[in-house]
């Protein structure tokens, strides 16, 4: 009965860290689109809510990247219990909730492995994680993939403007708007075959770790339709703190720049996907964003903004990791300690909720820089045209 409870508890936090995923991670596919205003912010969410549920369909590689690499598990690995995986997604979550109040736009990928390997190390030692995995599917992806999908976003940003003439064609710019409607929906249904994974393979782990299926099983399809709708509804709500900075405070992103930024963060995730690689969606998107800043002569990008995103990047699996870990710590004492960790976990997120709605970023404002009245963090750079 024990058993059957914590791993009821593990699914439900797991739901939520897919919840806090879809509106942590609403920026990757929108916020280009908002911020150029070929969408509409409800209509984008709503959009990206639909194409995440059915990108969390196409594929399972990642979920079993997961399930059965970065975190060992079966007779021929180290076990993992389901108190450990449950104390991994509270340290995933609170990181989750701490930058989305802060706007910073880092990875929810990286803080679900980050909990995850904290509370295993902790809980069963350092030989419970797979670390060769961990290098080739996570660190050596998160380190490359921003990159690439900047230059070929800023490629795409310079070919665009050269081929619509300094965008000064008649209807150049209303027509990249109804591209980007296409890329953006590229981009969300690519989230959907990504991120809604990492959530399935946490769930499938924990009923392997269980005794409930096989080692190396695949997620049941309930496990896909729940993760599905939790990362589609969170989505739908909308993350509307990191996606003003990352439409709006990164650099002043136009129609052809949003639709390259986009259709390179699509190509790069989908590709990542079919790969296995549990890719940080939110950095290839911040990426492709500074590549199209970069690609547009006269444009500038705002490189404290990015250096604080690239901090946060960095500390993301350590700081999950270190809360991961002392959760573990906490919550294996006895059945009390799971209960306090459950309980501290639930006021911490109803505290960093509270202190949001003192300064509420929503739909109506979403578009407003706040940094809009500040001097800009760098000379104006790029090797593109502008329009």
């Amino acid at each position: 009965m024990d058993m059957i409870v914590t791993v009821a508890a593990v699914i439900v936090v797991a739901l939520v860290f897919d919840f806090t995923n879809g509106f942590h991670d609403t920026a990757n596919a929108m916020a280009t689109s908002v911020a150029t205003g070929a969408l509409k912010p409800r209509t984008a969410v709503a959009i990206s809510a639909v194409l995440n549920l059915a990108g969390a369909f196409l594929s399972t590689a990642v979920a079993q990247t997961i399930s059965g690499g970065v975190i060992k598990e079966g007779s021929s690995g180290v076990a993992i219990t389901p108190t450990m995986i449950f104390a991994g997604l509270v340290g995933a979550v609170l990181w989750n909730l701490v930058t989305w109040y802060f706007g910073l736009p880092s990875s929810s990928t990286h803080a679900l492995f980050g909990g995850l390997i904290g509370a295993a190390v902790i809980g069963a030692g350092f030989g419970a994680v797979d670390w060769g995995v961990l290098l080739s599917k996570v660190i050596i992806p998160a380190l490359l993939s921003p990159f690439v999908a900047g230059a070929v976003a800023l490629v795409a940003t310079y070919a665009a403007y050269r081929i619509t003439h300094n965008a000064r064609v008649h209807g150049a710019e209303s027509g990249f708007r109804h591209g980007q409607t296409v890329s953006a929906s590229l981009v969300s249904l690519a989230h959907g075959t990504n991120d809604a994974q990492k959530t399935m393979g946490v769930i499938t782990l924990t009923l392997i770790s269980a005794g409930y299926l096989a080692g190396g099983s695949a997620p049941p399809l309930w496990v896909i339709v729940s993760c599905g709708l939790a990362i589609a509804l969170g989505t739908y709500l909308g993350g509307w703190r990191i996606m003003r900075t990352v439409g709006k405070r990164i650099t002043d992103v136009k129609p052809p720049q949003g639709f390259a930024a986009e259709t390179s963060s699509a190509a790069t995730i989908l590709v990542s996907s079919h790969l296995g690689f549990a890719l940080s969606t939110t950095q290839v998107t911040s990426g492709a964003v500074v590549g199209s800043g970069l690609g547009k002569r006269l444009a500038s990008v705002r490189w404290g903004v990015v250096g604080r995103i690239a901090a946060a990047w960095v500390i993301t699996l350590p700081a999950a990791a270190l809360v991961g870990g002392l959760a573990a710590w906490i919550a294996s004492a006895s059945v009390i300690g799971l209960i306090g960790v459950a309980v501290v976990g639930l006021a911490a997120g109803l505290l960093i909720y509270g202190l949001s709605r003192r300064n509420p970023v929503n739909r109506h404002n979403v578009n407003e820089n706040e940094d809009a009245g500040e001097p800009r963090e760098a000379a104006p750079v790029g090797v593109g045209q502008e329009g």
